[in-house]
């Protein structure tokens, strides 16, 4: 079974369809963190979560939960075109819009649109797209919702603007989470690990100064704060390569070696 970010009509919902191709059972939950935390405690085989977008950087609770509150892997990953699309009710006109509603993350990349046509609308967020969709549908039709062309044919909404995204290149990457490592070697992997160093002149570049010698492409590097004190920080870090590459494996084994807190997140095909 499949865990993804509910409700019906969201855009890991249509993430959750396209990767699974109908072969595995999915099942809504309410919260990224609450899809990871069941995969956690078994009681899915594994969850498709947001990791970044293209537009608006890295998603923190994904991030969050993989390196401080659970022991998953990451097996897969999955980029999702984001068409974002200006929806109302049947028969609504521009000017009977009085609200427009959606998740912060759809109305920050459509920001064009609303300060050039929208400008003395109210604008609402909303828990979900789908949320946002579900209220459009219960309005008198002087709200109007951001989200994707899938939640508009579930919702039997009119599509007032078609693909309105500031950037046309707008994607999310998902990543697939299970409790066992991909043992799976394609030539075409990615690796990922989150780490801490300590607080002094170089520590980082002493962490990953292996991977240059190595002649390893670091893909990704992504701070975050530790949470429990101010000033300190972990990193998450995506390279080229497989594990199984002896190369990989001890350039690792050296970061590992060199940190007081160390975490691998897996190697899987992107």
């Amino acid at each position: 079974m499949l865990g993804y970010l509910g409700p019906s009509g969201t855009f890991s919902h249509q993430a959750a369809m396209e990767w699974s191709q109908g072969k595995e059972e999915i099942k809504e939950f309410s919260t990224i963190y609450s899809a990871i935390l069941a995969v956690d405690k078994g009681k899915i085989d594994r969850a498709i979560v947001p990791i970044e977008n293209s537009i608006e950087g890295s998603i923190n609770t994904t991030l969050d939960a993989l390196a401080f509150d659970v022991d998953l892997y990451i097996t897969g990953e999955y980029i999702l075109h984001i068409s974002e699309n200006l929806m109302v009710k049947k028969g609504t006109k521009k000017e009977d819009i009085k609200i427009i509603t959606s998740h912060p993350q759809p109305i920050g990349q459509c920001s064009r649109l609303l300060s050039n046509e929208f400008a003395d609308t109210k604008i609402e967020f909303s828990d979900s797209t789908a949320a946002a969709a579900k209220r459009v549908v219960e309005s008198d039709g002087s709200i109007a919702c951001i989200g994707s062309p899938n939640s508009a044919e579930l919702y039997d909404l009119d599509i007032l603007y078609a693909d309105c995204g500031d950037d046309t290149n707008n994607s999310t990457r998902f990543v697939i989470i299970e409790k066992k490592p991909n043992t799976e070697v394609t030539g075409h992997d990615k690796s990922s690990i989150v780490f801490t160093v300590d607080n002094k002149p170089g520590s980082l570049y002493n962490a990953i100064e292996l991977f240059a010698k190595s002649n390893i492409n670091m893909i990704k590097i992504e701070s975050r704060p530790m949470k429990d004190e101010l000033g300190k920080y972990i990193f998450f870090i995506d390279i080229e390569g497989n594990i199984d590459n002896a190369t990989i494996y001890f350039s690792l084994d050296k970061v590992r070696q060199n940190t007081p807190f160390y975490k691998f997140l897996g190697s899987y095909k992107y």
